[in-house]
């Protein structure tokens, strides 16, 4: 280790907050933090355990980095023994996204989290990163230390030395005293954050209201499908913590891309100083500030079309309708339109009239007589995310003698309610030079065991000619835990180009490159890794003792990545009516 790395961890100051600190010996009170889906847990929801075995680190503390493939072998050898490892994350600026990234670049398979308001480094008394505590089946304390001797401050040993933690996680799961309980730690000193400072608050009339009309009123307004509106000051300031809380957490607005690994023009991330802001803001009362200084836009009450007006709009046959509460099943719904030829669109919306019912929604094509096939999927529908809106001579086409299928998954809302849902189609209204294509990099032979934690699935695509990249679509179920693209060149180069370290169910967003900025040359293969929680610690197992297949319904799995492109030498130069989609009859050709 260099000398500005042994810096680091010395002079990162200690953490703020004082109580008694435990001692061994001393019974733990439950543990608190957040998972990398953002959810509260605490070590009840392991279940029974031999052992609990808690690491703290941060993203850039070095010998945090050097420790974590360690951890994850032992963790692999003590799985089936009783021994729980959990990694709790203690960075000040390190976000969740950051979080579940590391772990998932260390191959850590145990779970991860963030003590956000430093209860748990408190409850056990650590100091450092990483610093290890060991628990027994009572929570009692039995060992707070290091993990063994071999990375110090000061450069590294040619072996582990004492392996302390070993020692500890043994002891306690044979129940048998821990030969050395309290080990001195080297590493990165734990800082907590301090409290918001107020001393010049931003209002709501300067700085939030346009915050909130720039990142939140398209869902948290009154065609969104958000539960709660932002739109005037006495809203903001009844959800003001709340705000403060889910911007702080990174959880809004929602953007599951790690940022380490491409660039996209969609990216919905907030700047820090505009974080900072709704945080002083919620912290000095929320105050109004002078309103004469917004103006707040005139907004319409009911959903417009985003891709102009749409030249044919389809509906579904009849409403959907959900219960009061409970899970409602994906419903498969065809759209009432036979396309006669081959349709060329620049734009396609998918509109839910009642958006609150709807969760996500995705469009494909299918002819008649055929199941629905993903590998068809055209667009999709979710909160906040974009409609399809192509230009440039780029039309999608959809096959003589197909129709549409939209594949809906609706929540409830406490009531009883129902949803129109309308499809938006706008024909190219230009010369037609390039057909939009996707990649399905797919896998239907996976077979998930039961309570695996981080299951891997892979696929791969490769392109037969140059092609220019659009962006990414990645779709799995409940049991999905991350996603990750790699471009792998002809010349050998390779290239991560996506990666989701914790994918969400509820958000299944596009990731978009800007126009002409991702070129692949023909041969490149795109390989894409997905691992699915079947573990009884994720909270939305259907029941993590099931293998788990390939299928249509949320309780089985899926293993999708879109990456949609054109083809360089495509010069298809096709006149399309205007006002049909239709090929003009002396431009005709096959594809």
């Amino acid at each position: 280790m260099g000398l500005a790395s042994a810096l680091l961890c010395l002079t990162v100051p200690v953490f703020g907050g004082q109580q008694p600190e435990p001692k061994i010996g001393d019974t733990i009170p439950e543990i608190q933090f957040l998972d990398i889906r953002y959810l509260p847990r605490n070590l009840a929801d392991f279940g029974p355990q031999k052992a609990f075995v808690v690491i703290f680190t941060t993203c850039d503390c070095p010998l945090v980095q050097r420790y974590l493939p360690r951890l994850a072998r032992m963790e692999r050898e003590f799985r089936n023994q009783g021994a729980q490892f959990l990694a709790l994350n203690v960075g000040r600026h390190d976000t969740l996204l950051e979080v579940a990234g590391q772990a998932l670049e260390h191959q850590v398979a145990f779970p991860v989290g963030k003590d956000f308001d430093g209860a748990a480094v408190r409850a056990l008394g650590v100091k450092r990163t990483p610093e290890v505590v060991v628990l027994d089946r009572q929570r009692k304390l039995r060992y707070r230390g290091r993990i063994d001797q071999q990375y110090r401050l000061g450069g590294v040993r040619p072996d582990p030395g004492r392996e302390s933690l070993r020692e500890a996680i043994e002891a306690v799961l044979a129940g048998n005293p821990v030969p050395v309980a309290e080990t001195p730690v080297e590493g990165c000193r734990i800082t907590l954050a301090p409290a918001p400072d107020t001393g010049q608050a931003p209002t709501y009339a300067e700085h939030l209201a346009p915050l909130l009309e720039k990142h939140c009123v398209a869902c948290h307004g009154a065609t969104g499908n958000a539960p709660f509106r932002l739109d005037d000051l006495d809203q903001a300031q009844t959800f003001a913590e709340m705000m403060a809380e889910v911007v702080e957490q990174e959880r809004m607005p929602p953007w599951y891309a790690h940022p380490d690994h491409g660039e996209f023009v969609n990216d919905r991330r907030l700047k820090a100083e505009e974080k900072r802001m709704f945080v002083e803001w919620a912290a000095a009362g929320a105050p109004a500030g002078d309103l004469k200084l917004w103006q707040a836009p005139n907004r319409p009450e009911t959903q417009n079309w985003q891709i102009k007006p749409p030249d044919l709009v389809l509906t579904l046959p009849r409403p959907l309708r959900v219960p009061e509460e409970g899970y409602v099943p994906y419903q498969y719904v065809v759209l009432p339109h036979r396309f006669l030829q081959d349709t060329w669109l620049q734009g396609i919306q998918i509109r839910p009239q009642n958006p609150r019912i709807v969760h996500h929604a995705n469009l494909a094509w299918f002819r008649l007589g055929e199941d629905y096939r993903a590998s068809n999927f055209i667009t999709g529908y979710v909160p906040g995310g974009d409609v399809m809106d192509l230009r440039d001579g780029v039309a999608y086409r959809i096959p003589q003698n197909a129709a549409l299928i939209l594949q809906v998954h609706l929540v409830t809302t406490g009531r009883r309610e129902e949803s129109q849902i309308e499809v938006g189609l706008r024909y190219a209204k230009e010369p037609v030079q390039k057909q939009l294509r996707h990649f399905q990099i797919a896998n239907y032979r996976f077979k998930i065991p039961p309570f695996d934690g981080a299951f891997p699935v892979r696929a791969s695509r490769r392109f037969r000619n140059d092609a220019t990249g659009l962006g990414m679509f990645a779709h799995m179920h409940l049991r999905g835990k991350d996603m990750s693209y790699r471009a792998i060149y002809p010349d050998g180069r390779s290239q991560w180009l996506l990666k989701i370290p914790n994918y969400n169910f509820d958000w299944q967003m596009a990731y978009r490159w800007a126009p002409g900025t991702m070129r692949f040359p023909a041969g490149t293969k795109v390989e894409v890794l997905a691992h699915f929680d079947n573990s009884t610690f994720n909270p939305y197992n259907p029941d993590p003792s099931q293998e788990v297949g390939f299928g249509l319904q949320t309780d089985m799995e899926m293993m999708y990545g879109f990456l949609f492109f054109t083809e360089d030498q495509e010069a298809l130069n096709l006149s399309v009516d205007p006002k049909t989609g239709w090929v003009q009859s002396s431009a005709k050709q096959e594809f």
